[in-house]
């Protein structure tokens, strides 16, 4: 297949360091893909709120991401700037503002992240709403989910439509919820709707076991696992954190804690980050690391871009997409 004008332009210009490794990653994550291995991306940072959404709801619709680790942060932030992406505001000046200058966006109801501010109203609260009666709906029920099979109900159920301001193509949560796409949400108490959640248990209006648990998804991730890594699974990794700590460990617990000997190590290991090793980072450490772990085998193709995900992960989204 011919490739675009943007896969054509790093092929030929991206060629030593990090641009050559940006190369070489892309197709290596290619190769998996046809040889019919599945992919795994995790999500760390502020990626939706940097609108990763515009080419990763894309990945999702042309089956180039299986399975998606994110924090609990990045599950709501693409579904807040679905509902009120023109309420948005952004300070390109974030660097020179002062502590009274960041007061009067508190005052404004504007949660600043980085050169972004999200509107508390037409965000937070917006989803809030809708989201408590889907969790109230389902303990009346006597039913319990997981943080993202809440948010697929509330964005299939069509309640979020007369708010949209961006079009929903550019969703990754609503193309993800259209697949059902399995995602594991480790930390989700670390977010608004997390917060929310833990305010109505606070107040005794919901109970804390209607929402399963970290322990749960690791669980759910593990048997994910078993069932789907005959042809191997890989791991592109955008970001640190527990969005790609918590989901790398589930092969050495099968095969240390549940003694599962045969199962396959991550056929392929891929990590877009800043961080580095010298302050014992394990979000920095290199991927070599964690074949001591039993995470990556002696062979595992392994790519470590030492730059902004903003920049890298859609350039390499682009050259799977063809683009």
């Amino acid at each position: 297949m011919t490739k675009g004008s943007i896969s054509s332009f790093i092929e030929k210009y991206y060629l030593h360091f990090n641009a050559a490794t940006v190369v070489d990653a892309a197709k290596a994550y290619e190769e998996q893909l046809n040889n019919g291995a599945k992919m795994m991306v995790t999500l760390a940072g502020a990626m939706s709120t940097a609108e990763l959404g515009k080419i990763f709801a894309e990945m999702i619709r042309k089956d180039k991401v299986q399975i998606i680790s994110c924090t609990g942060a990045n599950l709501e932030e693409d579904i807040m700037n679905l509902v009120a992406h023109d309420y948005y505001k952004r300070v390109p000046n974030y660097r020179d503002l002062t502590p009274q200058d960041e007061w009067a966006l508190l005052e404004k109801g504007l949660n600043r992240v980085t050169d972004t501010c999200i509107p508390e109203e037409e965000a937070f609260r917006r989803l809030q709403k809708h989201i408590y009666k889907i969790w109230k709906d389902a303990e009346d029920s006597g039913e319990r989910f997981f943080p993202h099979e809440f948010m697929y109900k509330m964005l299939l159920s069509g309640v979020l439509e007369e708010y949209y301001q961006i079009d929903i193509k550019d969703s990754w949560m609503y193309a993800a919820a259209e697949k059902n796409l399995p995602i594991v949400v480790p930390g989700w108490e670390d977010s608004t709707m997390g917060n929310i959640f833990a305010s109505y248990v606070m107040k005794g209006e919901l109970k804390a076991s209607t929402m399963k648990s970290g322990i749960e998804y690791m669980a759910y991730l593990a048997d994910y696992y078993i069932k789907n890594s005959g042809n191997g699974i890989g791991f592109f990794q955008i970001g640190g954190g527990i969005a790609g700590d918590f989901p790398i460990c589930v092969v050495p617990m099968l095969y240390q804690d549940m003694e599962m000997e045969e199962i396959p190590f991550w056929s392929y290991f891929c990590q877009i980050s800043d961080s580095t090793t010298s302050y014992g980072s394990y979000s920095g450490a290199v991927p070599n690391e964690k074949i001591t772990w039993g995470k990556l085998d002696i062979d595992t193709p392994k790519f470590i871009i030492e730059s902004d995900a903003t920049i890298v992960a859609p350039l390499i989204f682009a050259y799977l997409l063809d683009m």
